[in-house]
C-alpha cells in the first residue's frame, strides 16, 4: 500500500546518485539505489512513489507544432522531462528526489539529479 507523504522542507540542491546496476537507458532511469546529500550517504531502503512529467517550460513550450507538442508531453522529447521518485531511506527519513534531463551546456549533455525536499509521512509527526 502507497505511503501519503506530505512535504516537510524543501531542499532544491543536486545530488549525486549510485546505481548497483546502471540503468539501460541513462535519459530514462529507474530509481538510485543510493544518493550523496552534502557529504553524507543515503541508502534507498524502498520506493514509496514515482512519476514523470515531460512538459515543457518557458520558450521550450512554444517551439514545437502542437501536435507534435502533445505526442512529446506523453513521451518526452530530447532534453525535456523530470522523474520524480519519493523514497525512504535507511534510518526512516523520506526523500523526493528527481533526474532532470535538461542539458546544462553543450559540454554536459546528460542531465542532472536533485534533492527537491524531505517528507514526512501524512498522520506521522517530527
Amino acid at each position: 500500500m502507497p505511503v501519503e507523504t506530505q512535504p516537510l522542507h524543501f531542499i532544491g540542491e543536486e545530488i549525486e546518485v549510485t546505481f548497483k546496476r546502471p540503468p539501460a537507458l541513462e535519459k530514462s532511469p529507474e530509481c538510485p539505489d543510493a544518493f550523496t546529500w552534502r557529504g553524507e550517504a543515503y541508502e534507498v531502503r524502498r520506493v514509496l512513489s514515482e512519476k514523470q512529467d515531460f512538459s515543457r517550460r518557458g520558450r521550450m513550450a512554444r517551439n514545437m507544432a502542437p501536435a507534435h507538442a502533445q505526442r512529446a508531453s506523453l513521451h518526452g522529447s530530447w532534453g525535456v522531462g523530470r522523474f520524480f521518485f519519493r523514497v525512504e531511506v535507511e534510518g526512516g527519513r523520506c526523500f523526493e528526489l528527481y533526474y532532470d534531463r535538461a542539458p546544462e551546456d553543450s559540454g554536459d549533455r546528460k542531465g542532472n539529479w536533485f534533492l527537491r525536499s524531505e517528507l514526512q509521512a501524512v498522520g506521522e509527526q517530527k
